[in-house]
C-alpha cells in the first residue's frame, strides 16, 4: 500500500505536487507564528547603546517602569522599537538623561510631571520639532501625567493572547474544511464513475438483445 501511494504521489504533475508542498508549508508556518508570535511579544527586551554597567542597570530599572507609547499593556522595555517609533525616540531621550547623571527615580519623576525648557536642545526634541510632533514635545516638557506609569493591564495581553489564539484556530478549521471538501468532491466523482459505466453496460446488453 506504501508503495502504492508513493507511486499515486509520482503521478501527480509536478505544479500539482507544489502546490500541495506550499499549502502544506502555508499550515505549518501558521501554526509556527501562533505559537511563537505570544512568546516573542513577551521576551523581547530592549537595547541601549549605554555601555557602563551603571548606565545600563538605570536605564533596564527606568524602561521597566514605563509604559510603551504605542501598547498600554506593555512596559517600553518589551515594546517593539520596530513597531512603535515613538517608543524607540523615548528610548534614546532616556539614554540622554543617564548620560547627562540623572538617576531612576528622577528620570521616572520628571517623565511623568515634565523635565522642562531645559531638554530643548535635546537632538529627539529637536527631531520632533522638525517632524512637527508638537504633542510629543510637550508631553516630555510638561510630562506624560500619571499614565505613563501605568502597569501593564492584563485585559489587553489576555486579549492580543485570545486574538492570535482564535485567528489560529480560524486557519486551521479553514484548513480541515477545505481538505474535506476535496476529499468529498473526489469520493462523489469515484462513486460517479461505476455507475456511469454500469449504466452504460446494462444499455449495452440491451441493445445487443433487441438485436438478436
Amino acid at each position: 500500500m506504501k508503495q502504492l501511494n508513493q507511486l499515486h504521489f509520482l503521478s501527480i504533475p509536478r505544479f500539482l505536487r507544489f502546490q500541495i508542498d506550499s499549502k502544506k508549508i502555508s499550515f505549518v508556518a501558521l501554526l509556527v507564528f501562533c505559537c511563537l508570535s505570544p512568546i516573542a511579544l513577551f521576551s523581547q527586551k530592549t537595547t541601549t547603546n549605554l555601555k557602563e554597567e551603571s548606565q545600563v542597570q538605570t536605564f533596564l530599572k527606568v524602561t521597566e517602569k514605563i509604559r510603551c507609547i504605542c501598547l498600554p499593556s506593555l512596559p517600553i522595555q518589551s515594546c517593539s522599537f520596530n513597531m512603535c517609533a515613538a517608543s524607540s525616540y523615548i528610548k534614546t531621550f532616556i539614554e540622554n538623561r543617564i548620560k547627562e547623571g540623572m538617576g531612576e527615580e528622577e528620570i521616572i519623576s520628571k517623565m511623568e510631571n515634565g523635565f522642562g525648557t531645559s531638554v530643548l536642545q535635546d537632538p529627539i526634541i529637536l527631531m520632533f520639532q522638525e517632524n512637527g510632533n508638537q504633542g510629543m514635545i510637550d508631553s516630555i516638557v510638561y510630562g506624560f501625567g500619571p499614565k505613563i506609569l501605568a502597569k501593564p493591564d492584563d485585559t489587553w495581553i489576555n486579549a492580543t493572547l485570545l486574538g492570535l489564539g482564535v485567528l489560529g484556530l480560524f486557519g486551521i478549521y479553514r484548513y480541515g474544511t477545505k481538505r474535506s471538501r476535496e476529499k468529498s468532491a473526489v469520493s462523489q466523482t469515484n462513486a460517479k464513475t461505476p455507475s456511469t459505466s454500469t449504466t452504460e453496460s446494462i444499455k449495452e446488453k440491451i441493445r445487443k438483445f433487441e438485436e438478436s
